[in-house]
């Protein structure tokens, strides 16, 4: 997976490849596709939702620079993979499912996997964790109509968000930066991903 899937389609960061290496990413698929955990696709895990496919996942921790010292927010933390990969690469990593039987079921894997350290948040992910804030990067795997301001606010100066932004078939993975003149987009690039839903997502009032 890594070297075909990953080093091969222009994933560089060398700790991000060394990182998906060691996350057992069959812990957090169902038994009955355990045997495709490693193809390079979006994997069914229940309540409608997906895994993200491998590459997808490796393009956003590329994209938030990590280091290895920065508090690190998930957004839609599904069977909790992303949130596995994000332990690796930062020091604290909190993550948010807004469907509580998924939360659970991250919680599980997570703890499965060694990574019992990360907290698992059920609520709407368009809101962040504000009790938690601010984070010096967040992940989002869902697609939001706009940039999603709550997530903006939560981080630290400098700090990075990426995030799918568009309505299907234009989306576009976008790369922002708090910065003091306000969000700048330093990267944005074409994608495509699920529907983020919450307030400031696609069934936001």
């Amino acid at each position: 997976m890594v070297q075909r899937q990953l080093r091969e389609r222009d994933i560089e960061d060398e700790r991000v490849l060394a990182a998906m290496e060691r996350v057992p990413r069959e812990l957090f698929v169902p038994p009955d596709v355990r045997d495709h955990a490693y193809a390079d696709a979006a994997l069914p895990i229940g309540g409608g939702q997906t895994i993200s496919q491998p590459y997808m996942v490796a393009r956003i921790c590329e994209a938030l620079a990590l280091a290895g010292n920065e508090h690190v927010l998930d957004v839609g933390s599904g069977s909790g993979y992303q949130a596995a990969v994000l332990a690796e690469l930062a020091a604290e990593v909190d993550t948010i499912e807004r469907i509580p039987e998924l939360a659970e079921l991250a919680r599980a894997n997570l703890a499965a996997a060694g990574y019992g350290r990360v907290r698992v948040h059920v609520g709407d992910g368009t809101r962040g964790v504000p009790e938690r804030a601010p984070f010096d990067a967040i992940a989002v795997a869902a697609a939001a109509p706009e940039l999603p301001q709550m997530l903006y606010e939560q981080l630290e100066p400098r700090g990075r968000l990426v995030v799918p932004v568009g309505r299907r078939p234009v989306q576009r993975s976008e790369v922002v930066v708090r910065s003091p003149e306000g969000p700048a987009v330093i990267r944005s690039v074409p994608c495509r991903f699920v529907p983020l839903v919450g307030e400031q997502g696609f069934d936001g009032g």
